[in-house]
């Protein structure tokens, strides 16, 4: 369920403030929702954290046991070292960069010193290294006036050492002197080398003080929240204050908080038009296994929607099984589980989902026959007595035709999808009842919609014989319904109410045909399940082609082929099963999942882990 929240105002001194959000921060309950940057140092400091953190991952071993966690003063001598380790690495990476490139280019000139050049220079030899082309160098060559001796080719041009500069004329390219000759440069990238070899090695040794930087980089960001809070407090006249959302049944902690501190508070409710109001799940111990996924997909009803945790769950487990659709992939499902459980030592909430959607995958594809799609899984007699024979995917066995099980199976897809659908539309009138909102009854229009487009997909697609006149009837008269209570809400008269739902008339009807194609849309469930045993079969096929000694390809066939199968499968769930419940479910129950998630200022509970830890280390 979704737990009330109330919007509070908490008033202190203006002397008190750091007093006051220093409690608020220890009783960690108060949602702040419009919080102001925090001081743009603090921000800094987890950045760097962060990075060094990162840089520091690339050195470590694996498997390495890591470091007692240091105090804050121990731990700024070791980050300074290993700053300084850092960046004088960065520092001879760059001298190294630059001394190759210059090296490089030095190379077709051959290895000489630069310090000969410039003490020949002192003595009055002002030399000069020019390239030439073929006709620049006979021009060269020609002027009386130039000295100049000839040296080897340099990349097919001629290259001519010249007493003082040449005239801009011949359009010669000379020669930068460089600081240090060929040797001496290969010299010092050797030694950038070695010097930064040990800076690895430092670096190295830090890494295994993983959890002093987890520790730290916590600390830092609790810092920023209570700067940002800092800042957000309002003041004047000699007051200070703050205001945000907190759960009603956290009230008389809020209260013992005031008199503890000397502060001053109000709580009311929360405005109907109030977007900031932030949601705060209470999850049973049924729902909180789905909590993992919602999670992952970012998903979270707003404050004044519907908490369908358990409805989401048993659908979104259904759909994941039908998807998947083979027992021997849910064991495979339920083998990764168990490894995952003895490996953390405890079944955390994903863990337990991967159990029940194995589990759930193992019956369907048991009561279809469907092992790694092969049809001589029926040749088990155990196998064989799990199926339902109008499920049976290889109906032949059971004495039933091939078009009698697909329709069966369309027929309990639509069927799935009606009874969403009818659901998401009872969950609507169920708390539009509660607000007094009369648009209730349009809500009815379209449960009633929905199970006549249901018999209508019945008849089209499986061709069952339905009598259209009475389903028609439904639908024209759902859709009037709709239309004449789809505009009420609280607050408007029924004219009024009556007047806006006319005005909609044309996008009802829209609506009206996007419910048969809701409705139509479950038929992707039988879909991708045959795609998936589909492709299973193909696979099992190549795989029997290969006899004899080619086995080991039949194997290697087999594991990919299905591994394959199994990857499209974790995709289709995601495409498919979450889009159910979100778009067509979610939708016809009025959800639109924009909740803001309920995110108290509080100290950080990963610090109090951390330190738990490092105790029992």
């Amino acid at each position: 369920m979704i737990e009330k929240m109330k919007k509070v105002f908490v008033v202190s001194s203006a002397s008190r403030k750091e007093q006051m959000l220093s409690s608020l921060m220890d009783l960690g309950v108060l949602h702040i929702a419009e919080k102001k940057n925090a001081d743009r140092e603090l921000l800094d400091r987890f950045a760097e954290l962060s990075r060094t953190d990162l840089m520091l991952k690339e050195y470590a071993e694996k498997d390495q046991k890591p470091a007692a966690v240091l105090s804050d003063k121990e731990f700024e001598e070791k980050y300074a070292q290993i700053r300084a380790a850092a960046d004088k690495k960065d520092a001879l990476l760059a001298d190294r960069s630059a001394a190759a490139a210059e090296a490089e280019r030095l190379v077709p000139w051959g290895d000489f010193s630069p310090e000969l050049v410039a003490q020949l220079k002192d003595e009055g030899l002002d030399l000069h290294f020019y390239r030439l082309g073929k006709a620049e160098m006979e021009s060269l060559a020609a002027d009386e006036n130039i000295k100049f001796i000839r040296l080897a080719d340099v990349d097919k041009m001629s290259v001519a050492a010249v007493l003082g500069k040449l005239p801009p004329t011949y359009g010669a390219a000379e020669l930068a002197m460089p600081e240090k000759g060929l040797s001496q440069l290969r010299e010092y990238i050797a030694e950038c080398d070695a010097k930064a070899a040990e800076c690895d090695e430092e670096l190295k040794k830090a890494s295994v003080y993983e959890n002093s930087f987890k520790q730290q980089m916590l600390k830092a960001q609790e810092k920023a929240e209570f700067s940002s809070a800092e800042a957000t407090a309002e003041s004047g006249d000699d007051l200070v204050w703050i205001s945000g959302y907190m759960p009603e049944a956290d009230l008389p902690k809020l209260e013992d908080f005031a008199k503890a501190n000397g502060a001053a508070w109000a709580a009311d409710d929360p405005e109907e038009d109030d977007e900031k109001v932030p949601t705060k799940v209470r999850y049973s111990k049924i729902t909180n296994i789905i909590k993992p996924l919602f999670d992952v997909l970012g998903i979270l009803p707003g404050y004044h929607e519907q908490d369908v945790s358990l409805w989401f769950l048993i659908f979104f487990t259904i759909f994941t099984a039908m998807i998947i659709g083979d027992a021997a992939y849910g064991f495979l499902f339920l083998i990764v589980a168990v490894v995952m459980t003895v490996k953390m030592k405890k079944v955390n909430n994903a863990v337990f989902l991967v159990y029940v959607l194995s589990v759930a995958t193992i019956i369907w594809g048991a009561i279809t026959g469907t092992w790694f799609g092969s049809e001589a899984a029926m040749n088990v007699p155990f196998l064989k007595s799990l199926v339902i024979p109008q499920f049976a995917n290889y109906p032949q066995y059971f004495g039933v035709t091939a078009s009698a099980q697909q329709n069966t199976i369309m027929k309990f897809s639509f069927t799935l999808g009606v009874i969403q659908i009818a659901l998401g539309c009872l969950l609507s009138v169920r708390k539009k009842i509660s607000e007094k909102n009369l648009s209730f009854i349009a809500d009815i229009g379209w449960l009633f919609a929905a199970c006549a487009m249901y018999l209508l997909s019945l008849n089209l697609v499986i061709g069952e014989k339905i009598a259209m006149k009475p389903v028609f009837i439904v639908i024209i008269a759902a859709f009037m319904i709709v239309v004449l209570f789809g505009g009420m809400e609280p607050g408007k008269s029924f004219g009024q109410g009556v007047k806006a739902g006319l005005g909609n008339a044309f996008t009802v009807f829209l609506d009206t045909i996007s419910c048969f194609g809701n409705v139509m849309s479950y038929i992707r469930l039988f879909a991708v399940g045959m795609a998936s045993l589909a492709i299973a079969q193909s696979f099992n096929g190549i795989a029997e082609n290969f006899k004899g000694p080619w086995f080991v390809l039949a194997i290697v066939v087999l594991v990919i082929g299905h591994g394959l199968n199994l990857i499209m499968g974790l995709l289709s769930v995601v495409v498919h099963g979450v889009r159910l419940n979100v778009l067509e479910f979610s939708g016809q129950a009025g959800l639109e999942w924009t909740g803001i998630a309920y995110e108290p200022f509080k100290k950080n509970d990963k610090k109090d882990k951390t330190e738990t830890d490092n105790k029992e280390i």
